[in-house]
């Protein structure tokens, strides 16, 4: 197929007309036809649709400012005229001052911008041999069943060119391009249009023209209906297909149709979902792993010496422990952590540390493999070359481009938004900002503190605990535990408030920002909001797992936080089941509120506009109708998606050796998301405009910083949080002499020797108990295992020396643990290539072919051009040196 096609100047914006010389578009009625996709003439096809309502019904505005969105309107309608698109308006079916304007895009304007933008289409069918992997017979029992969804032809492409238009595989102009380029062309042309001039100053773009109320909505349209399929027989009903066979609740064990979602959605949402779906499948191994370590805790517990000796009513029943907070606290019994202890046993184990070191070497394999899956997508889906060649500057940048300079690399002037010291200005003011909300966030942080702290001695007066009470409730709450409950909640509804603020305040700066591209604009906005929510999120679990209870002195000597409040303490067995009670209430809550927020809102606001319309309802309504009175899906599309994935990632991986049950709930979390996501996306909102994507952007280098950091802090958390390394160090040195006096390693006696004691007589008069002391004994034991010399001692009240082998310990087992895991690391990235060796071919393969097809074409006929000019000039110098009588 060869087309001689006219040069078409393309204004990057487009021109003013006067009055008299504005193109408006074509009027039509609706031609009761729902699920048409197509102009009234039943040949071109509604590549978008932009709704506003008729100025001359509105009442909400004076009659100067309906005027001028009026003429500003016109004025846009008539440039997208001049630029080449068709446009159809319609008036709604179900109220009479709302517009509809379809717009369709002619194969010129199609080919014309293609160039334009380095869209990459095909050449010709992919003619490398594929070899089935050894998995594929399992693999297709999950699949969608290619009969209905029929697998996309591959194709070598090449970034299209006007010229080597016949070189490329056109079967047909009107599938040539797919509706998603289609909508994408068009978006394009209606982000660059102009629409006035004030000041000589430029005013152009869909999103200040929906930003300012003057148009309502613009979208793509979706295809079909989804529950059933349409009557239209040119309708393709990807819609439908994708509803049943991706988002349907039935199909959560199937894998997903990415290549269709990327037809239909384009490649940022396929990206998405292609990086949720491997991320989940890698979960499924971190979980069964995960439930092996739970159960081999839940079946170790009742062996768990340290305990036993805590239940024990001769051990722990005669271990008197020394108040908690000064004054209104009471003596207390050992025995009342009894219950605490048999849960710490089943989270605190051996069992823990090998999960923690199994997920340190399983987030690099996620990471590597991925890099390989992402290479192959990059490829399959054109995007191996798009930052380069194909992303346009974003509009809001370009009409701010006011200042001159000059390009170092070009030497030629250039335009710019800002100078050297604006652009350090605005850095300056960005990065103030997120100091300020980070600093905010951790007042929020000190704040809750204070709350603990103040009201424990409100639990620790209120609720009983004497040694000689009875009470089965006594066991499970304690002060401890309705401090840390009620904290943890306090801290989850603390956490989302500032989240809806912050959002808007990142928004806010990323836009004062002014990035260049989107991809720009993105990844500084992915920046702003994962370290806000990283310091939201993970703060309060830092802090149980670091500092609580880790300076608070000893009962004779305790430390205060602002000089009032007594430091907190842990249990006898450490905050590791403090820790865990805190991942679970937020990561738990997160999720609920997450659902709620994405699920049920779009929802109830369909339902209620279904409803407001429901005594029109018997009229046959239009596809782009039924469309319009959808969500928008808003302006940062999946950001938000994203940032919940990697915060829990965040959770699965920073803190599992506390929680090695993280992993199952997330997997069962994000095999209930993928489909939630699908089912929003084909059911509550209008259709996405398809744009491309490269990677999963900033979010990468996230994932592999909180990889690395995952290392440091379950090694940290095994060695601080938890009793292991403690219940070690007795095991092997000082249970037996010269320390102990068993005769062999023993766990027995850990208790006695690891909690320190106090002479109640040592308390000072501002901390001493109103509770009075009873019996004969006159010392109690110390709450944390801060393994202190007894009273009468010459160093009495000063660290032994099971405490400085402990820290030795604890310090060896950090560097051991992580410069083995690191190690490993290295060793698995270097093994893995990020690129496998078969899409290299293809890679190769395909720009040989490029070469080939368009390139070697041209030589051919320079080389047939020069070969006629060549005959010519030698029959000419033949003409002329040949003799006269000839």
């Amino acid at each position: 197929l060869v087309l001689e096609l006219n040069q078409v100047i393309i204004p990057t914006y487009g021109t003013v007309p006067d009055q008299q010389n504005l193109h408006t578009p074509e009027w039509v009625d609706f031609d009761d036809k729902p699920d048409s996709l197509f102009f009234k003439d039943g040949q071109r096809r509604i590549d978008f649709v932009l709704v506003y309502e008729d100025e001359s019904k509105k009442m909400t505005h004076k009659r100067s400012d309906r005027k001028k969105q009026k003429r500003k309107r016109q004025v846009y309608e008539s440039n997208l005229i001049n630029n080449g698109l068709q446009l159809e308006a319609t008036r709604s079916v179900l109220d009479e001052k709302l517009i509809f304007v379809k717009v369709h895009a002619p194969w010129e304007v199609l080919c014309t911008y293609a160039e334009v933008m380095h869209i990459k289409l095909p050449l010709q069918h992919n003619d490398l041999k594929t070899r089935d992997s050894a998995f594929n017979w399992f693999s297709r029992l999950f699949r969608v069943d290619e009969n209905i969804i029929k697998p996309e032809q591959e194709f070598f492409t090449a970034p299209f060119q006007k010229e080597h238009l016949s070189n490329f595989y056109i079967q047909d102009k009107d599938t040539f391009f797919n509706p998603a380029t289609r909508s994408r062309i068009v978006h394009f042309i209606l982000s660059r249009v102009e629409y006035a001039t004030k000041n000589n100053v430029k005013k152009f773009g869909i999103n200040k023209l929906l930003d300012t109320g003057i148009y309502k909505a613009a979208f793509p349209l979706h295809d079909s209906n989804f529950r059933h399929l349409s009557s239209d027989p040119n309708c393709p009903n990807e819609r439908y297909l994708l509803y049943r066979e991706w988002a349907h609740p039935k199909n959560i064990f199937k894998l997903q149709p990415l290549d269709f979602i990327r037809k239909y959605y384009g490649e940022k949402i396929g990206i998405y979902f292609a990086w949720l779906g491997f991320y989940t499948n890698m979960l499924t191994v971190a979980a069964v792993v995960g439930v092996g370590c739970f159960l081999y805790g839940c079946l170790t517990k009742d062996n768990c010496t340290w305990s036993q000796e805590v239940c024990d009513p001769s051990i722990g029943g005669n271990i008197i422990m020394c108040p908690q907070c000064d004054k209104v606290c009471t003596y207390w019994n050992l025995t009342i952590t009894c219950e605490s202890s048999k849960k710490l046993c089943i989270f605190d184990s051996f069992g823990t540390l090998v999960f923690a070191v199994f997920m340190g070497i399983w987030v690099t394999f996620f990471l590597e493999f991925w890099k390989r899956r992402q290479a192959e997508l990059e490829y399959e889906w054109d995007t191996v070359e798009y930052l380069e060649q194909e992303e346009q500057v974003r509009p809001e940048y370009e009409a701010r481009c006011t200042h001159v300079v000059m390009n170092e690399i070009t030497q030629q002037e250039e335009h710019v938004p800002y100078t050297a010291w604006g652009k350090c200005v605005r850095v300056t003011f960005c990065t103030s900002a997120i100091f300020f909300w980070i600093l905010l966030i951790i007042a929020s942080v000190v704040g809750i503190i204070v709350y603990r702290l103040s009201v424990f001695l409100v639990f620790s007066a209120t609720l009983s605990q004497h040694i000689s009470g009875t009470e089965a409730i006594r066991k499970y709450l304690t002060p401890q535990t309705a401090t840390t409950v009620t904290a943890s909640l306090i801290s989850f509804v603390v956490i989302m408030i500032l989240n809806i603020i912050y959002e808007k305040v990142a928004i806010l700066i990323t836009d004062f920002e002014l990035p260049r591209t989107q991809t720009d604009y993105e990844n500084s906005l992915t920046t702003k909001m994962f370290l806000f929510q990283f310091v939201n999120y993970y703060s309060s679990c830092f802090y149980i797992a670091f500092f609580k209870g880790k300076f608070v002195g000893h009962p004779g000597s305790p430390v205060y936080w602002l000089g009032k409040y007594r430091n907190e303490e842990c249990d006898p067995g450490g905050c590791l089941l403090e820790l865990t009670t805190q991942l679970a209430i937020i990561v738990g809550g997160k999720a609920i509120w997450n659902n709620i927020q994405e699920v049920l809102l779009p929802l109830v606001k369909n339902l209620i506009g279904r409803h407001s319309a429901a005594a029109r309802s018997e009229k046959v309504v239009p596809r782009w109708e039924q469309d319009y009175h959808l969500q928008p899906i808003g302006k940062l599309g999946l950001f938000y998606e994203y940032l919940e994935m990697v915060i829990q990632f965040g959770f699965v991986t920073l803190f599992v050796a506390s929680f090695p049950l993280a992993p199952l709930l997330a997997l069962i979390n994000n095999m209930l998301e993928i489909r939630l996501d699908a089912w929003k996306l084909t059911t509550q909102f209008r259709r996405m405009v398809p744009q491309k994507a490269q990677d999963i952007g900033a979010w990468q280098p996230i994932l592999q910083g909180i990889a690395i950091l995952a290392v440091v802090t379950n090694a940290m958390i095994i060695a601080f949080t938890s009793d292991m390394i403690p219940r070690l160090v007795y095991y092997w040195s000082f249970s037996v002499p010269p320390y102990g006096s068993h005769s062999s390693h023993t766990m027995k006696g850990y208790i006695n020797s690891t909690l320190s004691v106090f002479n109640i007589s040592d308390f000072r008069n501002a901390s001493k108990p109103f509770s009075p002391w009873f019996g004969n004994q006159t010392t109690c034991r110390q709450v944390y295992r801060d393994l202190r010399y007894p009273p009468g001692h010459q160093h009495q009240y000063e660290h032994n020396i099971y405490y400085w082998h402990v820290i030795a310990a604890k310090l060896a087992f950090i560097i051991v643990m992580e410069h083995v895991i690191y190690f490993v690391k290295f060793i698995i990235s270097y093994v893995i290539p990020d690129v496998s060796q078969k899409t290299k071919s293809k890679v190769k393969r395909e720009k040989y072919l490029t070469q080939k097809l368009l390139h070697e074409n041209d030589l051919k006929g320079v080389k047939k051009t020069m070969g006629k000019i060549a005959d010519k000039i030698i029959k000419g110098a033949d003409s002329a040196f040949r003799p006269k009588d000839e």
